[in-house]
């Protein structure tokens, strides 16, 4: 049985316009021939950083200012419960629910969706003793 490849033709058209000219923007696509087994195809896309400003460079002082600005910004609270305390589970479709574990960690990023990692005594039917929850399916308990 002989394998048969068939040519395909794509096109592409970019719908953004450059501001004045002043940028440029480099675009590739590749198609490359069918292999033993299987294809590939490799798509690149890629822009210019806009140049530096040159009013920037001459004054050292304001180079400085951001760094000071850093390192003045007040600490975030730390978000969950801390590490070490009891927390009982509040998600329906999990097997520890309304079971009791211990806090592992809080990841203090923000956009992590499930930033809590519980460990429990009991294993699940996977043999896994431990799962990330949000923290509005975890509910501190007094221990």
């Amino acid at each position: 049985m002989a394998m048969t490849s068939a040519s395909s033709v794509f096109v592409l058209t970019a719908n953004v316009t450059a501001a004045g000219g002043a940028s440029s923007s480099r675009n590739s696509v590749s198609f490359l021939p069918m292999r033993s087994l299987g294809s590939r195809l490799v798509v690149r896309a890629a822009e210019e950083p806009p140049p530096a400003t040159s009013s920037s460079e001459g004054s050292p002082a304001t180079a400085v200012a951001p760094a000071e600005a850093a390192a003045t910004k007040p600490k975030l609270p730390p978000i969950g419960p801390k590490r070490g305390s009891k927390v009982k589970i509040l998600r329906r479709e999990s097997y520890w629910f309304k079971n009791v574990g211990s806090v592992v960690a809080v990841d203090q990023d923000p956009k992590t969706r499930y930033p809590v990692v519980v460990r429990f005594a009991k294993v699940n039917y996977a043999n896994i003793s431990t799962n990330n929850y949000a923290l509005d399916e975890i509910e501190e308990v007094k221990a």
